[in-house]
């Protein structure tokens, strides 16, 4: 099977920057926002976006990672933090790839038990294939693949990183 790149690493980091500026714009008026990013590419995602909004705003950035059974969503979803952490703030939801949009609408459904100011969801790719009724707020790229293609972010170890069509 044939890697066709879709987002080079230079390419993922305009995105970040552009992202995190965009967070900034929403969320200015606050003092934190929480990015909760899903295990494990969108944790990844989460913390380089962290890293950019602490360089460019003065949010203080609480990182929280989602924990759920990408095969069976309906099963118990966990947190690295407390609702009560969370609670009251805003939150940004981040994972790598909106494919179907069940991981989201189902991490999305887990933090509506807590009372947020507001809440967004952020994503690199977005596939345009959804099966629910949930969007990117910010998103790095729109992509319209067929059902059969598949998109895979790869976040290495020596900071190369791509995204891939196959």
């Amino acid at each position: 099977m044939s890697k066709n790149i879709i987002l080079t690493h230079q390419e993922i980091e305009h995105k970040i920057t552009r992202i995190a500026y965009q967070i900034y714009e929403t969320f200015v008026d606050e003092k934190e926002v929480v990015l909760a990013g899903i295990a494990v590419n969108g944790y990844i995602f989460a913390e380089k976006i962290a890293a950019e909004l602490k360089k460019i705003s003065p949010l203080e950035v609480l990182l929280c990672k989602v924990s759920i059974d990408k095969v069976h969503p309906e099963n118990e979803i966990t947190t690295s933090i407390s609702k009560e952490a969370y609670a009251n703030k805003g939150l940004i939801l981040i994972d790598d790839v909106l494919n179907s949009g069940t991981t989201l609408i189902y991490t999305v459904r887990h933090f509506l038990d807590v009372p947020l100011k507001k809440f967004k969801t952020a994503v690199l790719v977005d596939r345009n294939h959804k099966k629910y009724p949930v969007k990117a707020d910010f998103k790095g790229i729109s992509l319209s693949t067929s059902l059969l293609e598949h998109v895979q972010v790869v976040f290495d170890e020596n900071d190369q990183n791509y995204a891939y069509l196959s």
